[in-house]
């Protein structure tokens, strides 16, 4: 293995990205029903690699962690916004109950085990992988007035306890939040994510990459106009006002023509119609013969998205923006969609429009361009990351995290962690508001949550796995075994509690509630690729923001209760 150590110790990426891949192949292998995943097999495979010796620098770890941070809370931040109020009540006591229940679980095994108080909160840092209680705990065990030796061997037993439980802290987190916690509701975190956004788009079909509708709302069809029909191009295109079609193109004897409301048509035009089915249906006999093909009547239409910005329309219904729009302006265009912070809205007469909706329209390009003008800007799609914004949100973020406050003696802060989240957050909110600047593609935003958690996972497994190994074997396997007690029923106790005190109903929102509850990023990870949507971010992000509170205060009442 010495070759293998001077490989790692000339290029430790190698070692990184070994554990990647050989993690995610391990991951997708399924035992019976039950699948490691990417993250945690990553995790194990960087425990094994760092046997061989394998040297990270932190900055590394730390880097990743805000990426993946960051753009989890850029994704969801317009979500998260919408959601604060009295429904987040159940999310805080979650975090409570778990932080509650981690304390006496610690105290309880420490007394039963002879554990002190060093090696109290060291199990505590690691089994809860809250790595704020080392620095909480050591300065309460300074401030107990032992002498100075005692001091040092108990803040060194406080790093050798969160040495040995940390692995099995991020591990475990996963096996209860995305095997346990499925098992328990009677339903996959897939199914309940794909349910609770079909809730949150009111009814609304969201056609995903790459679908279609097979009977598509909007089409265009050609006919000949049947003999005895007079009526002009007007009469046809208001017939039926409810449900509108628009003439686009007119070919009499052989020659395009202008098409002009007074037109009345001839026997033998043929007409290009284009609007939605429920009109074409009814207006078709009227019309005459339909045709396949005939040159010259092509015509390519486009579809936009527009964010309203005319405050004209400010707090007008859909209702009401239509009876009083005329024809002329609104002649050609037809609203697909209507969304507001990412959620679509139902396209109802009473539905209350608001600036800075984004408003996907359908019409031919001259008409899109004079809607455009009316309404507000064209929304350009752009598969380039603005980094000046990106950029931005992540300095903001990581100086957030800087930041700290101080209960008595206790030092509390948000960390680098919860700073870039809640940065992430408002920029991705801001975003939404206002979508000239500050572009993260969903390809971005994905490469950015899956590289940044998976790597940071393997470099805590290659950092720490040689060294919690060579301590169980000093020590044995009491502190690792009650490492995995303080990792596993907390959470086991939260969700019961979450269940059926709290009624949770969706496995999806409560795997995010449930990791967020334990600052557990790993486990959160899994949970969003099982979901395959961002409907756990939520959640998540409430009881995370909490649990860096809650849990750092478990630093100095361990050492206190012990």
């Amino acid at each position: 293995m010495e070759w293998l150590h001077e490989l790692f110790k000339k290029s430790p990426e190698i070692a990184l990205f070994l554990s990647l891949a050989l993690g995610y192949y391990i991951g997708k292998i399924k035992f019976g029903k039950f699948q490691l995943g990417g993250v945690a097999g990553s995790l194990l495979v960087a425990v094994v690699v760092s046997q061989v010796g394998v040297q990270v620098d932190p900055g590394v770890k730390a880097v990743l962690f805000a990426l993946f941070i960051y753009a989890v809370g850029y994704e969801s931040g317009p979500q998260f916004f919408n959601s604060l109020g009295k429904q987040s009540i159940r999310e805080i006591i979650l975090a409570a109950v778990l932080a509650i229940t981690g304390l006496i679980t610690v105290v309880v095994m420490a007394k039963l085990f002879g554990l002190d108080k060093g090696l109290a909160a060291g199990v505590a840092a690691g089994g809860l992988t809250q790595s704020a209680i080392i620095g909480t705990a050591g300065d309460a065990i300074a401030k107990l007035g032992l002498a100075a030796e005692e001091v040092t061997r108990l803040q060194g037993n406080v790093a050798v306890g969160y040495a040995v439980t940390y692995v099995f802290g991020s591990f475990g987190a996963i096996i209860v939040c995305v095997n346990i916690l499925p098992k328990l509701m009677g339903r996959t975190i897939k199914e309940d994510a794909v349910k609770a956004e079909a809730a949150m788009q009111a009814g609304v079909q969201v056609l995903g990459p790459g679908q279609q509708a097979a009977a598509p709302d909007l089409v265009g069809r050609i006919y000949q106009i049947a003999q005895g029909n007079k009526q002009t191009v007007r009469e046809i295109e208001t017939a039926n006002p409810q449900v509108s079609i628009t003439i686009e193109r007119i070919k009499r004897q052989g020659q395009i023509i202008e098409v002009t409301p007074q037109l009345a048509l001839e026997t033998g035009d043929i007409v290009l119609v284009v609007g939605r089915r429920e009109a074409m249906v009814g207006v078709a006999a009227q019309l005459g013969r339909e045709l396949y093909a005939v040159e010259g009547m092509e015509l390519t239409m486009q579809r936009k998205e527009l964010v309203l910005t005319n405050k004209e329309y400010h707090n007008k219904t859909v209702g009401e923006i239509r009876s009083q729009t005329s024809h002329s302006v609104s002649h050609g265009i037809y609203v697909l969609q209507i969304t507001r912070m990412g959620q679509v809205l139902p396209m109802l007469p009473e539905t209350v429009v608001q600036l800075g909706d984004v408003i996907t329209i359908y019409g031919s390009e001259q008409d899109v361009k004079r809607i455009a003008a009316l309404v507000g800007y064209v929304i350009v799609p752009s598969v380039k990351t603005d980094f000046v914004y990106m950029g931005a949100g992540l300095v903001v973020g990581l100086l957030v995290g800087m930041l700290t406050a101080k209960i008595g003696s206790i030092p509390l802060t948000l960390g680098s962690g919860g700073g870039a989240l809640l940065s992430g957050l408002l920029f991705g909110w801001y975003r939404a508001k206002r979508q000239t600047f500050g572009a993260m593609p969903s390809g971005a935003v994905q490469i950015l949550k899956d590289l940044g958690l998976a790597g940071f996972v393997v470099v805590v497994g290659l950092s720490s796995g040689l060294q919690a190994v060579q301590t169980v074997k000093e020590h044995g396997f009491t502190i690792f075994g009650v490492g995995v007690v303080v990792t596993i029923l907390p959470l086991i106790l939260t969700m019961l509690i979450g269940k059926y005190v709290l009624r949770y109903d969706n496995t999806a929102i409560f795997a995010g509630a449930l990791s967020g509850s334990r600052s557990a990023n790993p486990a959160f990870g899994e949970v969003l690729d099982k979901a395959e949507n961002s409907i756990p971010t939520v959640p998540f992000a409430i009881t995370y923001a909490l649990a860096n509170v809650f849990l750092t205060l478990l630093g100095p009442l361990i050492v206190a209760l012990v």
